[in-house]
């Protein structure tokens, strides 16, 4: 089961899925506001409420203290700003300032017995309390950390018969007298703020239909914009998809232009330049069987001609025939050794034997292998160094290095059949070149000369030395090595190619 949902997912195309995100978070934000502003809005409401109507006796008490010549009109303003009742009266009752902005509040006209009782109840609680209002009961809280007063045995006072503190036409209102008792020196007055603690029925009552149609909007809004981002924000990534099944069935023409972000216009850089290594890739492949297919059938048809000479002409049975023989069997035989030994060296089988020899030496011995074509073509190999050095590192495979590295030259040096070898001492490390004289190899070229049978004419011809793998085990050989290695060319000026060792040092 847990599978079968897990494909069903990696179905779902990422348009769809966009899609769905964007819907569930305006779901999600719809959601929260129906519960903060109808599920809550009461309590929200009471809140600022009873804030507003703490600010609002501190501030009276403020003015009453400073007694400015605008006292009623501060107070006024006070009690409209927070649609308050406000009384200000000295402890008999007597009114100082009032202002009243709750319809039938008539804070001014409060009965002596019921200012005497809010009064009592403050003092006791230590000069301030809270009376809550909720219908034609009043509950009693004090202020600031006072202990709650039970009223359940208190005679509750009897309400005036024009419902005073409550909005007549409204079930269940609540509403809260703030009242604090000041001294100020001989003198003492009481300030009483009444605030109502609920919206009105047909406040919420609008909320709630502007709330359903805004949601209802919002809903519909929230679907086509999800709709059109999902689809502008999947365009670009099913482009590249497509491009990308093309190119997984082998159409390396395939061009990836998804441009609309900088991500996807990366993406798409790094799918066509893979293309385009791709497609080269499948040329060096095609180009490589060829090659291979020709350098193993060469040597093959002339054992096999020479052969066939000597068994029916016993008088082709000489020595010189069957030194042909040897000489293609050894070709045969150095093409599959190289080809085995690029195998292993690039699914990193093959391990270096590192030890301490003389590298001078290692290559003047690479030149005795080449007496024979000196004397026979006439080629000059000609060694420059200054001193001997010793290098840490397989010697067998720099061998092959540098026998890979003379052969390519031979192949490819001038008329004049020079190859020329530098041994070059830089600080610690000893730096070898091998320079032909040849036609050259352009610039955009250097890079793939270290690949399988890359050829820069593309046209194949038959090495004179080598089965034209030598650079492509050159390049491994010295990358299991760790060396640095390059060619330097110009068309006309022939090609250098070098490696660098670090120099051995004894420690003693």
């Amino acid at each position: 089961m847990k599978l079968r949902k897990e494909k069903v997912r990696e179905k779902i195309s990422i348009k769809w899925k966009v899609f769905l995100y964007l819907l569930s978070f305006t779901v999600i934000l719809l959601a929260i506001l129906w519960v903060f502003q109808i599920c809550y809005l009461d309590t929200f409401y009471k809140l600022i409420k009873n804030r507003e109507a703490k600010n609002a006796l501190e501030k009276v008490i403020d003015i009453e203290k400073e007694l400015p010549s605008d006292a009623e009109t501060q107070i006024d303003s006070i009690a409209a700003e927070g649609n308050l009742s406000i009384l200000v009266a000295d402890s008999e009752g007597n009114v100082i300032h009032s202002a009243e902005y709750i319809m039938n509040s008539q804070m001014s006209s409060i009965p002596k017995e019921e200012f005497e009782q809010y009064y009592q109840q403050a003092k006791e609680q230590g000069g301030k309390a809270k009376i809550e209002f909720e219908g034609n009961r009043n509950i009693t809280f004090p202020l600031e950390g006072q202990p709650p007063v039970n009223n359940e045995s208190q005679q509750v006072p009897p309400q005036p018969q024009n419902d005073f503190l409550q909005n007549h036409g409204q079930k269940m209102v609540q509403s809260a007298i703030y009242v604090e008792i000041v001294e100020d020196g001989t003198n003492a007055f009481v300030v009483m703020v009444n605030s109502q603690l609920t919206p009105v029925d047909a406040t919420v009552d609008t909320l709630r239909i502007q709330f359903i149609w805004i949601s209802v909007i919002l809903l519909l809004l929230s679907l086509v914009i999800a709709l059109l981002l999902s689809r502008k924000i999947s365009r670009s990534i099913i482009k590249v998809n497509d491009s990308a099944r093309e190119l997984a069935k082998g159409d390396y023409s395939v061009e990836f232009s998804g441009k609309d972000y900088r991500e996807i216009a990366q993406l798409s850089e790094t799918l066509n330049y893979a293309a385009r290594e791709l497609e080269k890739t499948e040329g060096f492949r095609k180009e490589l069987l060829a090659n291979v297919s020709h350098d193993l059938r060469t040597p093959l048809t002339m054992i096999i001609a020479y052969a066939e000479v000597m068994r029916d002409l016993p008088g082709e049975n000489t020595p010189e025939n069957v030194q042909v023989i040897i000489d293609e069997s050894r070709r045969l035989t150095m093409l599959v050794n190289d080809m085995l030994d690029i195998s292993k060296l690039q699914a990193g089988v093959m391990e270096k034997e590192a030890s301490v020899y003389n590298l001078t030496e290692s290559i003047q011995s690479v030149f005795e292998r080449y007496n024979k074509l000196k004397e026979q073509d006439g080629y000059t190999i000609e060694f420059q160094y200054e001193e001997e050095v010793m290098v840490e590192a397989d010697e067998f495979k720099i061998f092959q290095v540098i026998y890979n590295l003379v052969n390519n030259a031979i192949n490819y040096t001038g008329a004049d059949k020079k190859v020329l070898v530098r041994q070059l001492v830089r600080e610690n490390m000893v730096r070898i070149e091998v320079n032909d004289t040849g036609d050259g190899i352009a610039r955009e070229e250097l890079p793939y000369v270290w690949d399988r049978y890359y050829k820069v004419d593309k046209t194949h011809k038959r090495a004179v030395m080598g089965t034209g793998l030598g650079l492509s085990i050159v390049k491994n050989i010295l990358e299991l090595h760790e060396a640095a290695y390059g060619v330097e060319s110009r068309i006309g000026e022939g090609s250098t190619f070098w490696f660098e060792l670090p120099i051995y040092r004894d420690k003693e």
